[in-house]
């Protein structure tokens, strides 16, 4: 008999505490069932930080909590790829760094803690353009850019994840799309977002076509949906910290239902495709927003992140689409280990 096709659930796992300290998050996410998470935002201990911050010894402290509430590491999810392409005023805070020093210092950071924390996935983006430009006229630029990150996260045994985004080159599924074509290189795929699309004004008939232009590539899919689409600024632009109205999967205006039914038909040689580069499977990670959300992070709060959950399950349920959380069997598996 056939496997059954099957997802691994897993959150950003900043959005499921208040003050993001790690036993908070922790506690929230095994107490949801997850066992699975992207780490991003942290308090080790020593203050909050982003991943790429953290030390030697925050990073072992962690590392000894996920071994308590039974965690493992789904990807770095790195702000790699969120800064300028070019070292111009656009009226943006966007930061610029030269891409050698880029590549040398921020890029080997990032595949070294993929390696401290044992997952194969970083997630990033594909740069900012100047505001007002067109992003397909910097797709070159940003394309040769994002290969040499695939190649430095290839020669380190790990996979670059590229996410659909607002603002960026990479602001559409299609453009995503171009980018992964003209790369052609096996440690880089996409990461879907269907709220990044709808906030770019975009109807679920539109965010179908991008998720159609980005399954060649596709690595994992992001859970966040927005309540309904919103008007891009003239020249493109979306104030990403004006929005809120993100709802979990099953109440927004992305069309999961139907993206998700999709998905089912390629689990198994997508699967097949991830776990040949060492990866375990397909993953669909929570990001869900839904007390708020902008350029670098947003929260959910365990409650919302509860909520969130819960409705991906009941899109996962419709889709015919399995997963695990975490039961009985899997509490005496756990006793019998310690």
């Amino acid at each position: 008999m056939a496997k059954a096709a099957r997802v691994i659930l897993s959150a950003l796992a900043d959005e499921s505490a208040f003050h993001l300290t790690a036993v908070e998050q922790f506690s929230a996410l095994a107490a949801l069932g997850l066992e699975y998470y992207s780490l991003r935002f942290i308090d080790a201990g020593k203050g909050v930080k982003n991943v790429m911050q953290l030390t030697l010894p925050e990073i072992r402290r962690i590392r000894h909590l996920e071994d308590e509430y039974g965690l493992n590491v789904t990807s770095i999810a790195s702000p790699i790829g969120k800064v300028k392409l070019r070292d111009v005023d656009d009226g943006t805070k966007n930061r610029f760094v030269p891409f050698a020093k880029y590549l040398a210092k921020d890029v080997a950071r990032a595949c070294e803690l993929a390696h401290a924390f044992e997952t194969k996935l970083i997630r990033g983006f594909s740069f900012y353009h100047p505001r007002g430009d067109r992003p397909e006229a910097h797709l070159e630029e940003a394309a040769d850019r994002i290969g040499r990150i695939a190649e430095a996260c290839h020669r380190s045994d790990l996979t670059f994840g590229l996410e659909v985004e607002a603002n960026l080159v990479g602001q559409t599924g299609q453009l995503l799309a171009d980018i992964h074509r003209r790369v052609n290189h096996p440690a880089l795929v996409l990461v879907f977002d269907a709220a990044n699309l709808v906030v770019q004004g975009m109807t679920a008939a539109e965010v179908y076509r991008q998720w159609e232009a980005m399954k060649p590539g596709l690595g994992w899919v992001h859970v966040k949906d927005y309540r309904k689409p919103t008007a891009k600024a003239r020249d493109g632009h979306v104030d990403e910290d004006a929005l809120a109205h993100f709802v979990p999967a099953d109440r927004g205006a992305g069309g999961h239902e139907r993206i998700l039914a999709d998905l089912k038909s390629m689990l198994p040689a997508l699967t097949r495709r991830l776990e040949h580069r060492g990866i375990p499977g397909v993953f669909l990670d929570l990001e869900p927003h839904v007390r708020g959300g902008g350029q670098f992070g947003g929260t959910s709060g365990p409650d919302g992140m509860g909520i969130a959950l819960r409705g991906l399950c009941r899109v996962l349920d419709g889709a015919g689409i399995d997963y695990h959380l975490r039961d009985f069997d899997d509490l005496l598996a756990a006793r019998g280990r310690k």
